[in-house]
């Protein structure tokens, strides 16, 4: 095996064959990455027809079956083992490749990865992170900051929540370039014993390990105003702060567009602003940063969005490949491991 290799389900997402590989192609002209390429082998055939690439950093596996994005995650993975979902998961988790990335159906991707890849000693949940948005954060130009878990874990423990902070730390240190992240859990509120036992217990963990830069609980208004690099949260919250950015950004839109009918006054102040909110789509436009990484496995796992086109999966097969370059798995086992040793050394003694 090649010791940097990106296994790319072709099928995935809405567009399909054709935006994944002029992705692949892309990659293979522009970069150093070696891919292998998951997917129906006639049209990945016609892709490389259409687009100048390097074959010396393309292999093909043929899949036959494809996991659409409206099936039953479950069933689909149970009745169809060779669709090429399937098929790169399990490349990436025998090591015939050494990262994954996928536009196709996220809870296929999730079930797949806790079924075939090994999780990282010692991790019981994984966590699936987002990047979202924020105001300019002390120290860090990167305007968007890491939440997890948003969707892979519904409840966690005190434990989990702890493990999920070694992710974010490692993944915003390791891809972002963040020199020492800033951790915050998310609460109902700023004091430790607020949110029941679970949220107080791994408060109290996240305070005492060495290994985060913990600032403490967060509360829903301040994910956007960047007070941290990372937020922390079981996944039922995190994926209902997440969808609910999302729901407001599309209230914004239509009140725009009502308002801009309104009156004259208003429709110039809003051709003023066009400007602005063009460049507020450039910001959030998820194609510049890829994918949403599933956290916890063994190998780097990219989950690119279903509407992705050819530069969003290029994007996501260079962050995966930059997971696996920079240790993003071994720098959570690490602390994982750590972890463990400290809690196991008071029976020992």
């Amino acid at each position: 095996m090649s010791k940097s290799r990106v296994a790319l389900d072709v099928m995935g997402g809405d567009h399909g064959a054709p935006v994944t590989m002029e992705a692949a192609a892309a990659i293979s002209r522009d970069t150093s990455i070696n891919l292998l390429l998951v997917g129906d082998p006639d049209a990945i055939a016609r892709g490389l027809d259409s687009h100048e690439h390097d074959p010396k950093r393309i292999e093909v596996m043929p899949a036959h079956d494809v996991i659409g994005q409206d099936e039953k995650p479950r069933k689909a993975i149970d009745t169809k083992p060779d669709a090429s979902l399937c098929r790169a998961m399990r490349a990436a988790a025998d090591g015939d490749a050494s990262a994954f990335v996928s536009a196709g159906s996220t809870g296929a991707i999730v079930l797949a990865a806790a079924r075939w890849v090994p999780k990282i000693d010692g991790v019981k949940r994984a966590a699936l992170a987002a990047v979202y948005p924020t105001k300019e954060r002390r120290g860090n130009p990167d305007r968007f900051a890491l939440m997890l878990d948003v969707g892979a874990t519904v409840r966690c423990t005190p434990t989990d929540l702890l493990f999920f902070g070694y992710m974010g730390n490692a993944y915003a240190s390791r891809i972002s370039k963040v020199k020492r992240p800033s951790i915050g859990l998310l609460n109902m509120g700023k004091e430790e014993t607020k949110g029941g036992e679970v949220l107080s217990s791994a408060h109290r963990l996240m305070k005492e390990d060495e290994v985060l830069n913990f600032i403490g609980n967060l509360e829903g208004n301040d994910i956007p105003m960047g007070v941290c690099d990372v937020v922390v949260c079981e996944g039922l919250v995190g994926n209902v702060a997440l969808k609910m950015g999302e729901g407001v950004g599309e209230v914004l839109k239509s009140v725009s567009k009502w308002a801009f009918k309104q009156n004259l006054m208003w429709k110039a102040g809003l051709t003023l602003l066009a400007r602005g909110l063009r460049q507020l789509k450039d910001i959030t436009d998820y194609s510049e940063y890829g994918g949403a990484p599933l956290l916890g496995f063994a190998r780097p796992v990219l989950k690119a969005h279903g509407r992705s086109g050819a530069r969003a999966i290029a994007n996501a097969i260079k962050v995966a490949a930059k997971a696996d370059r920079d240790d993003v798995c071994g720098e959570i086992a690490r602390a994982v491991a750590e972890f463990q040793a400290r809690v196991d050394a008071p029976s020992r003694s």
